[in-house]
């Protein structure tokens, strides 16, 4: 396992639709182990394979309750609701945007070992799959934000936290 340079939003790979894996191999699992090392070194909630450069259908998501989810080719079967709240991305720091997404969520996507699996999410989680998802397909949360006057430094949302405490 290995940390991996996370890249910035300005570099073009993060706009690339992301290829399917053929199949989960080794140098798969090896992706999915340096994606979560890397991840929780940022820290962060979520990475996709190609914010490390890697344009493969895979990312990695910590859900609400800590759990890891390992997700090759995933796709969304399922969502219903709306959820708005503000998220930022690891290829983005120090910045956050208001954003809309499903409350819930069906994932389909190969494990870890290969195995065809369904993830059903809501709120953080949800937002999360849904975020990483849309990087494999060359999106980013600015693309989605609820109106560009949402877009703020991460020192600007603290600072309205406190002023409202």
């Amino acid at each position: 396992m290995a940390v991996r340079q996370i890249l910035g939003f300005e570099h073009p790979a993060l706009r690339e639709k992301s290829k399917r894996v053929p199949r989960v191999d080794g140098s798969i699992v090896r992706l999915l182990d340096d994606l979560a090392e890397t991840m929780f070194a940022a820290p962060g909630a979520g990475l996709a394979a190609n914010q490390i450069g890697v344009a493969l259908r895979v990312c990695v998501v910590k859900g609400d309750d800590n759990q890891v989810y390992h997700l090759v080719n995933p796709e969304i079967v399922k969502g219903e609701g709306v959820q708005v709240g503000y998220e930022g991305c690891l290829s983005y720091p120090g910045w956050f945007g208001e954003v809309a997404r499903y409350e819930t969520v069906t994932i389909k996507a190969l494990n870890r070992k290969g195995k065809g699996a369904r993830y059903k999410a809501a709120g953080f989680t949800a937002r999360a799959f849904q975020h990483e998802l849309d990087h494999l397909d060359g999106i980013l949360f600015t693309d989605r934000l609820t109106s560009l006057d949402s877009l703020r430094r991460v020192e600007e949302l603290e600072a309205d936290d406190e002023e409202a405490v």
